[in-house]
């Protein structure tokens, strides 16, 4: 069991290293940080000599005043020095740097000095340190005009805002999972040196009109046709699954299927593939049985209720915001599950209710992606 420790546990990367820890609870325990504790000693230094790791995250990226970005970071990592040292605490500490070290700024002039002082710190001690040098990091829940450039294009096209590109260089981006994989990694490493740092690989390089043009085209299929885009590798995965988790869940869902009534019934087109694959499936639950409580990781899936009347509830993992919707067949809709949100469906009504279920991949017992937790 290896004790954890995140400053800025609830931030963007965060809060994505802490989530993905909690799926494997009997090898990590997760030591609880608030912001607070940087300003009152004796809990920073209870938290410091619990930790077996702390990965410190915890930084200001923002700020009118450049030279408050500056003074902030370092001084988040004294404060953090000063209760190792106080309590002689030697856990292996991991720090996110940034490429902007090289940049000449405020953020980046920090981040390097907070490095080389927690460097210093873990060669007076003989203790464990990593310094990460970290690329431009999207996923889901980055904060727009804030944390990625891929969050502030999301969010603009998913709230009819216009994206404006002021320079249309090249990125380097990493994706918020496999980032946190790579410090997971660093976590459990042995055979490394005690005191080092690292430049984390960018995984995709793109130029920012292109990253923009892919991000139309999922509005122009998914938000305004309602199709599934074609997904082609990772890349386009991570995407996708990054743009929809920018979509006002209590306002665009539960999404109105139209049906096709002639004598026969009626026939409604539940899903649009363009040249995705994926897995259909069809399920009855009798009443009053509740199906699901799980979230996935990377699978992205849509409920359709086509028979019956069900309550469809969804929360992101993490929080309490929880959303409910109540669907009848006999107005048939959908609600989609994003990566990271646990979902269920109830029966609610008198009679079998009937649900088409559409998943992004098929499903592989040996890797099902799928986690238990209640809505």
């Amino acid at each position: 069991m290896i004790k954890i420790g995140i400053t800025g546990q609830n931030g963007f990367v965060g809060s994505h290293l802490a989530n993905t820890l909690s799926l494997e609870p009997e090898k990590y325990q997760q030591i609880s940080f608030k912001r607070e504790f940087f300003g009152d000693n004796v809990r920073l230094e209870q938290f410091v000599t619990q930790c077996d790791v702390i990965v410190h995250l915890a930084s200001l990226n923002r700020h009118n005043d450049p030279q408050t970005i500056y003074s902030t970071n370092v001084d988040l990592v004294n404060r953090l020095i000063q209760a190792m040292e106080t309590t002689d605490a030697r856990p292996h500490v991991l720090f996110a740097s940034s490429i902007q070290e090289d940049r000449d700024n405020p953020y980046g002039n920090s981040k390097k000095q907070g490095r080389m002082l927690l460097y210093q710190w873990a060669d007076r001690h003989q203790s464990r340190f990593t310094g990460l040098i970290i690329t431009n990091v999207f996923g889901p829940f980055g904060h727009p005009y804030y944390n990625s450039v891929v969050a502030t294009f999301c969010h603009q096209l998913t709230h009819n805002e216009v994206p404006k590109i002021d320079v249309d260089g090249e990125l380097k981006l990493i994706y918020v999972s496999e980032l946190v994989q790579a410090i997971i990694d660093h976590i459990e490493d042995r055979q490394t040196p005690a005191i080092t740092h690292c430049h984390l690989p960018h995984t995709t390089t793109i130029k920012v009109s292109h990253l923009l043009d892919k991000l139309e085209k999922f509005k122009l299929l998914y938000f305004d046709k309602q199709i599934i885009p074609k997904i082609e590798d990772r890349f386009g995965q991570n995407l996708f699954n990054t743009f929809v988790c920018y979509i006002d869940h209590g306002t665009f869902y539960p999404g109105k299927l139209t049906p096709h009534t002639d004598s026969r019934g009626s026939f409604v087109e539940v899903l649009k593939l363009d040249g995705n694959g994926g897995q259909v499936s069809f399920s009855t639950t009798v009443p009053g049985v509740t199906r699901g409580d799980h979230f996935h990781t990377r699978k992205f899936e849509r409920f359709a209720v086509i028979s019956g009347k069900a309550r469809i509830e969804i929360r992101r993992i993490g929080t309490n915001e929880k959303h409910t919707f109540e669907l009848d067949g006999r107005s048939p809709a959908f609600v989609d599950m994003p990566i990271w949100y646990t979902h269920n469906i109830t029966n609610i009504g008198n009679d079998d209710l009937y649900t088409l279920f559409w998943i992004n991949e098929f499903y592989n017992p040996e890797d099902g992606d799928t986690y238990f937790e209640k809505v």
